[in-house]
């Protein structure tokens, strides 16, 4: 062991310019290390120098770091340099390969051994082994640093100085032992310790408990609570083990490898390592938190934190992921000002630190495959704590996750119908993992165009909160990939309630990606262009999931969606519905032009573009209004660019232009809201002018009317029956001052409503009958 032990002693600790004298800090977890580590220093002592060696523990950032007899040297000790040294493990290769086990569990994290563990290494396989030393520092150097954060009243304070080398010898340590380990173990070390000393945080308890009237030791406390809830606390053991269990749960049901753009994440890494970084994630499944985590893991990113509710700190989960690098924040504490004190600048401090953030921006998952409304309330506080340190060049990285099938699909599907959700919970947990374990494809990671930020905003400035998440959402929509489930979904939902032969299905997916391919769409890039080849195989998972019937008894095969599927077929199709929303205005504006009798045609094609985009803005994402109209413009410069003369004649021209456009994708992309909206409009239509239709009861009568329109096949599908459609219906008929009772002229306006939406259905089956009619067109 001497001789092994003989190699690792050749590299001089000591510091350069040693000759002022040097402070050894000792990282040390046992005596084992500690005479490594004192051997290491005598073997290379230089003559006529003085030194002192202090053993500090820097390895668990739970307990407070015991400073005393550094506080003591520092204060009598002639010594000027300060020089952390600490004793690095490495795992096993097989422990790297196989990842953490039982074994490391019961026995410990392997480079974290015990002093009996460590001989053992030493003896057995010395390459395990190495001696770091941290960048040394002067005490002078230290001293300015420390007045610089701390200010002159944290001077004052009792072992404030001292607390603070030693986790600047923490820092220095981690840095050099990560060369080692590797990037992905960055991690924030004694944020509870720093946060306590930081002066701006200290003033601004003393501030609130001078507003409240409130001692300020009974604030410190109550922080103390606070930071113990929420304080993230990983390890490099507990890293391991999360991106294991990680790949554990994904792998259950998707392929091991997630398609991602590996140009895209160095991109990214690049950003997250020079910039403040926010990735937000659109939010379709439990399983999303895994994905982002597992993908830079495997590239050796920093850890990204991640926001969690309270509900989800369970027993067992929660545990876990407090040392994976999950703050867990209550669902509501819009009135406790402390609470959220203390959330800002411990935010503002990982942000400062370039630890990127990470968490879903809709802020729940989405039930209809489409992107939800963004919630403000996270990005908001981010963006406050990226003011309080006045971070510059914030980057916010919309980031785009799609799957080829989700299981919680079904669950949603039933849930839109009025069935509530079941309380998350150990046990409920146990069993969605188990759920997993049947094949569901593919998983898709996309990274979209950063939003850059010279600064946070106002802290009260809604509208400019409000671009800024806008723009995140279209980013995230411009990148979220066509795949071939949402892609043949869409044309199966666009021919129902009939079957197509393989032939046809092949020729709408055709058409489709042609159109998309066209628009240089974002389209996933192992999309097989050969589906004509193996069409079945390519939907053998849908038609074991249920989702796609095939029957092939007769002549032809043929393929469809039955109509108890169509709820769960609409979600995959609504994933890539944004892309064909503004094809589809323009198809129905052109309906209603190619109907209109006499002059102005064109002036009603573009009143009719304007009115869908009024009557659907609860639903989707739109470009600014001249932007939008630029986007329409260009649309149809691609089928003729003679269109506006075309229009302008009326019924012939405009007819020759619709026909000249397929696929037609209207009816397939929009008469699940247009049915979902007659509904609630239907509702009101029917009460007195005087009655007010108030939110809850609007959504539990639409439920109960919907299923009658649907046994009554007076809508298509059960697709056009949900909770969050007949929501935002509501908040259709608010905007237009149908829900507040009045006089007749409010009974009128809302009839006017009904019939104006019963037209929208009639000319949505106008043209479900061209794209049936047409499909030979393009075939």
């Amino acid at each position: 062991m001497q001789s092994d032990l003989a190699d690792k002693l050749t590299v001089n600790p000591w510091p350069e310019d040693s000759a002022p004298g040097v402070i050894f800090i000792l990282d040390a977890r046992n005596r084992f290390e500690q005479s490594l580590l004192e051997q290491w220093i005598e073997q290379h002592r230089p003559e006529g120098i003085s030194a002192e060696q202090l053993v500090v523990s820097l390895a668990d950032d739970t307990k407070t770091i015991d400073s005393s007899a550094l506080q003591t040297a520092l204060t009598s000790s002639q010594c000027a340099v300060i020089a952390p040294l600490r004793v690095a493990w490495i795992p096993s290769q097989e422990s790297i390969d196989s990842g953490p086990s039982i074994r490391h569990l019961i026995f410990g994290d392997e480079r974290r051994p015990s002093a009996r563990r460590g001989r053992k290494i030493l003896k057995n396989f010395p390459e395990r082994l190495h001696l770091i030393e941290g960048k040394p520092d002067t005490r002078e150097n230290l001293k300015t640093r420390f007045l610089h954060q701390h200010g002159a009243d944290g001077a004052d304070k009792p072992g404030a100085f001292a607390g603070f080398v030693a986790r600047q010898a923490a820092l220095v340590l981690d840095i050099r032992e990560r060369r080692l380990q590797g990037g992905r173990y960055k991690v924030p070390r004694f944020v509870a310790e720093h946060l306590r000393a930081d002066t701006n945080f200290r003033q601004a308890v003393r501030k609130l408990a001078v507003e409240k009237n409130i001692k300020r030791g009974d604030l410190v406390k109550e922080v103390s609570i606070y930071m113990k809830e929420m304080i993230s606390i990983p390890s490099t053991f507990w890293l391991d083990f999360y991106a294991r269990f990680n790949s554990f749960c994904l792998n259950l049901g998707y392929e091991d490898k997630i398609v991602y753009n590996q140009s895209e994440v160095e991109e990214m890494r690049k950003l997250v390592r020079n910039h403040p970084c926010m990735l937000l994630w659109t939010h379709k499944t439990y399983l999303d938190g895994m994905v982002i985590p597992k993908v830079l893991y495997e590239n050796d990113f920093p850890m990204p934190h991640m926001f969690g509710g309270a509900n989800m700190a369970f027993a067992g989960l929660g545990f876990m992921l407090r040392r994976s690098g999950a703050i867990f924040i209550r669902r509501s504490f819009q009135d406790n000002a402390l609470y959220k004190l203390t959330l800002r600048h411990y935010i503002g401090y990982l942000m400062e630190k370039r630890f990127p953030m990470n968490w879903a921006f809709e802020g729940t998952r989405s039930r209809m495959g489409k992107l939800m409304p963004p919630r403000y309330g996270l990005l908001k506080y981010v963006l406050e704590a990226c003011g309080t340190v006045d971070a510059r060049n914030i980057h916010i990285i919309p980031i785009s996750i799609s799957y080829d099938l989700i299981r919680d699909v079904e669950e949603y599907a039933t849930e839109q119908t009025g069935r509530g959700k079941g309380a998350e919970s150990l046990s409920w947990f146990i069993g969605y993992i188990r759920s997993l374990a049947k094949p569901m494809g593919k998983v898709y990671m996309d990274i979209g165009k950063p939003v850059v930020l010279d600064r946070a905003p106002d802290p009260d400035d809604r509208l400019a909160l409000s671009k800024i998440a806008f723009q995140i959402a279209v980013e995230a929509n411009n990148v979220t990939p066509i795949t071939f489930p949402s892609l043949v979904t869409m044309s199966l939902l666009g021919a129902a309630p009939k079957a197509l032969t393989e032939e046809e299905v092949v020729e709408d997916l055709h058409a489709l990606l042609g159109w998309a391919e066209a628009r240089n769409l974002r389209i996933s890039s192992d999309f097989d262009r050969a589906y004509a080849d193996q069409i079945d195989g390519l939907l053998g998972i849908m038609i074991d999931e249920g989702i796609v019937t095939r029957y092939d008894q007769g002549p032809e095969i043929v393929y469809g969606i039955a109509l108890e599927q169509h709820s769960v077929a609409s979600y995959y199709r609504n994933t890539i519905i944004h892309f064909f929303v503004n094809k589809a205005i323009i198809e129905l504006a052109l309906t209603k032009a190619s109907e209109n009798e006499g002059d102005g045609a064109l002036d009603v094609f573009w009143a009719e573009v304007e009115y869908l985009r009024d009557l659907f803005k609860f639903e989707f994402f739109y470009a600014p209004s001249e932007e939008f109209q630029q986007e329409i413009r260009t649309d149809l410069d691609s089928y003729d660019s003679n269109w506006e003369e075309l229009i302008a004649q009326g019924s012939v021209g405009a007819v020759k232009l619709l026909n000249s456009m397929p696929p037609l994708v209207s009816h397939a992309t929009l008469l699940t809201y247009a049915e979902a909206y007659s509904i609630v409009v239907d509702l009101v239509a029917g009460m007195d002018a005087g009655d007010t239709l108030e939110k809850e009861a609007c959504v539990s009568d639409a439920l109960h009317l919907g299923h009658q329109r649907y046994l009554q096949r007076r809508i298509s599908s059960e697709s056009s029956i949900g909770k969050l459609l007949f929501s935002n219906g509501f908040k259709m008929l608010e905007h237009r001052k149908l829900t507040e009772g009045g006089d007749e002229s409010v009974a009128q306006a809302r009839r006017d409503m009904a019939r104006e939406i019963r037209e929208l259905l009639r000319r949505l089956e106008v043209i479900r009958a061209l794209a049936a009619n047409n499909r030979n067109l393009y075939q």
